[in-house]
């Protein structure tokens, strides 16, 4: 029998989406102040793989990810769930916007072996963590780069997404060997 190890810390990654460009920096401003600084950001793109979001937040969405400085312990993944969604809610609650949910906010975190997400929805491959919240392995790291999984998101499947997060792995090796 093994013993159980103590796991290392990893790098937080929040995908943001949205129509305006207010809500992704309000978005962004407020995970900075719950989670430190932005270390590493992607290029805006175009989400448009799915019309799921539409009815809720409108056309034109654009995604962006923002990986955290801080490296964090992975076991923190529901209770960051929970006050991203709590984010998304203040933004809502302040009927500033003519879409009911003007910012989605899906945190996840990235090892060098995978790329993990958080969500609220149970499905045949996902983990239940604890508080509602579940977890699926989105991609896993293989033969030198992210590879996606057959439950994998269109939009995860990307080269711009994958290419980002081979430079967030990057980064976190970076930030595990400061630390």
């Amino acid at each position: 029998m093994a013993d159980p190890r103590a796991q290392s810390p990893v790098l937080l990654v929040v995908a943001a989406f949205s129509r305006y460009d207010e809500a992704m920096a309000w978005g962004r401003e407020r995970l900075e102040q719950m989670f430190g600084p932005v270390g590493l950001t992607s290029a805006p793109f175009v989400f448009d793989q799915t019309s799921y979001y539409e009815a809720t937040m409108g056309p034109d969405l654009r995604k962006q990810f923002f990986a955290l400085r801080d490296l964090v312990s992975p076991d923190s993944l529901p209770a960051i769930k929970l006050r991203t969604n709590a984010l998304e809610s203040e933004l809502a609650g302040r009927h500033g916007y003519p879409e009911p949910r003007p910012l989605n906010l899906d945190p996840g975190y990235l090892s060098l072996g995978k790329f993990l997400l958080a969500t609220t929805k149970d499905q045949a491959h996902r983990v239940y963590l604890r508080d509602g919240i579940f977890a699926e392995v989105t991609l896993r790291y293989e033969a030198g780069g992210f590879e996606p999984w057959t439950w994998t998101y269109a939009d995860y499947r990307q080269e711009c997404v994958r290419a980002f997060l081979h430079e967030a792995r990057e980064y976190y090796r970076q930030r595990l060997r400061e630390a």
